[in-house]
């Protein structure tokens, strides 16, 4: 039996207390309450919904580009600005 890896974004993002995992092109959404345990449920969420989807003969989807890179940037406000946390 060949192997494929495939590769999928995910994108997590802290809300209070937890981390949520996002894999948009699957539709996966899971969380942990730190980093790693939000990746390690979101992989092993992926697996599954790869392997059920290979069960059942139906397409498995992937990512054309994986290409995404998701960063942050600092900047230096002089003003006195009113700031509203998100």
């Amino acid at each position: 039996m060949e192997k494929k890896v495939l590769n999928y974004t995910v994108v997590i993002e802290k809300e209070g207390d937890v981390y949520n995992a996002y894999c948009k092109t699957l539709g996966l959404a899971d969380f942990g309450n730190s980093i790693g345990q939000a990746t390690k449920r979101i992989k092993a969420m992926i697996q599954f919904h790869i392997d059920s989807l290979t069960r059942l003969g139906h397409v498995v989807p992937v990512e054309k580009d994986n290409s995404l890179i998701v960063t942050s940037v600092q900047v230096v406000s002089t003003l006195e600005a009113k700031l509203s946390f998100i």
